[in-house]
């Protein structure tokens, strides 16, 4: 076997180069996106096969040496709900294997992300006969336990079990994630390997923070930020309850960045909110920001606030620390893994707003000032870059390799 692998990714519903921040493309495209371009740049090929969603978006995309996205059509070339893209996972099965054919491809391992990338990743590895590796990133079964949203289908949770019980091994992000696949799928631990995610060093850097908000026009405030989806498991309205319990008495400025029109249902509800709390005047629901716009949104602010009830991971906790800004969040996904409570941050036991509140309120009084500094809070994530990941996951692809051929 060459050391160089030939790696089939899988992200059918969320386009790894598409609008971050948007209903279905979020943190998990970060990580397919970042996780390809690196194992490119060690000289393995990888193929990230995608739904065509864009009649505008070319067939290939590449994202830099030997890493491509290749958009495969199954249904109507338009946007649609993932759980309608189920219907459809037959076709882009078939799409893909004419894709590989026609192109005369090999691949020596299939890594899927998500259940609906899963279940395609299930046939064609019965087509292929190379092993199937899979990372869930969310698991339904969690989703809703926490009750909090829409419930997940029975579908859902019936097609996980089954990807867990056949694929050769599944990649966790969080010693707790392993424990809930274990706990709530009956996962063999032994199948599992805890490999967190990555942040991109070079882009996400400290900034001027003085020049930062001159940029952004925000002169005179401190700063709080939320980055994500728009989404009610993201906690948003618990970090606009808990705005007024501050008294902090300094100009204060939430700067929500997220949301796309699919979201536009919960952006009014959270405006709703701000209105009847008053506080209106001190939210800006900012939308999309481009990716390579964050780290002057996160070297403005004072703290990032991850409010989430759920979160598999949490990229946003490290994009903040990598640029110096200390962050409050609950404990969630690998927080626990990166905050140094009171040095780069504060880890709440959940969202409740006054909880979120006194954090805050510490973080930007003097009881903050033990925080260290911007240069320190970046030093906390440097071990979470992409490349120390790839590295953790070749190593893996390989073990695989060996075992199944066995």
């Amino acid at each position: 076997m060459s050391d160089k692998l030939k790696i089939a990714m899988l992200s059918v519903h969320s386009c790894p180069v598409g609008k971050l921040g948007s209903k279905d493309t979020g943190g998990m495209s970060v990580y397919i996106r970042e996780l390809a371009r690196e194992l490119g740049k060690r000289g393995h090929l990888v193929d990230i096969y995608t739904r065509a969603h864009d009649l505008r978006e070319e067939q290939i995309v590449r994202l830099g040496d030997k890493a491509r996205v290749i958009h495969l059509q199954a249904g109507e070339i338009e946007p649609i709900d993932k759980l309608a893209v189920y219907s459809h996972l037959e076709d882009f099965a078939c799409s893909l294997e004419d894709f590989r054919a026609s192109n005369g491809l090999r691949y020596d391992v299939i890594h899927s992300h998500y259940w609906l990338s899963g279940w395609v990743g299930r046939r064609i590895q019965r087509w292929w006969d190379v092993p199937h590796v899979i990372m869930f990133h969310t698991l339904g079964a969690i989703k809703n336990a926490i009750g909090v949203g829409e419930s997940e289908p029975a579908l859902r949770i019936m097609a996980e079990r089954e990807m867990v019980r056949d694929c050769h091994r599944i990649i966790a992000a969080t010693e707790k994630g392993k424990e809930e696949l274990v706990s709530y799928y009956s996962a063999s631990p032994e199948k599992i390997r805890v490999i967190p995610c990555g942040v991109n060093l070079e882009l996400f850097r400290q900034l001027d923070k003085e020049a930062a908000r001159r940029s952004l026009g925000l002169n005179g405030h401190r700063i709080i930020l939320f980055v994500g989806r728009i989404d009610p498991l993201k906690g948003v309205d618990r970090l606009l309850t808990a705005l007024p319990k501050l008294n902090t008495g300094q100009n204060l400025k939430l700067l929500v960045i997220g949301g796309d029109e699919d979201s536009q249902p919960e952006v009014e509800r959270l405006q709703r909110l701000s209105r009847s709390l008053h506080i209106q005047d001190s939210v800006t629901f900012a939308g999309i920001v481009e990716q390579k716009e964050l780290p002057l949104y996160y070297s403005a602010a004072d703290v990032c606030v991850i409010p989430s009830y759920y979160e598999s991971f949490g990229l946003v906790a490290l994009e903040s620390l990598a640029c110096g800004t200390p962050i409050v969040a609950t404990r969630v996904g690998g927080i626990e893994s990166v905050v140094r409570q009171g040095q780069n941050g504060y880890m709440v036991e959940d969202n409740a707003p006054l909880r979120l509140a006194d954090r805050v309120a510490a973080l930007l009084s003097q009881k903050g000032s033990g925080m260290n500094s911007a240069d320190s809070i970046r030093a906390s994530v440097e071990g979470f870059s992409w490349s120390n990941i790839a590295e953790a996951i070749v190593p893996e692809y390989g073990a695989i390799l060996r075992e199944y051929k066995q």
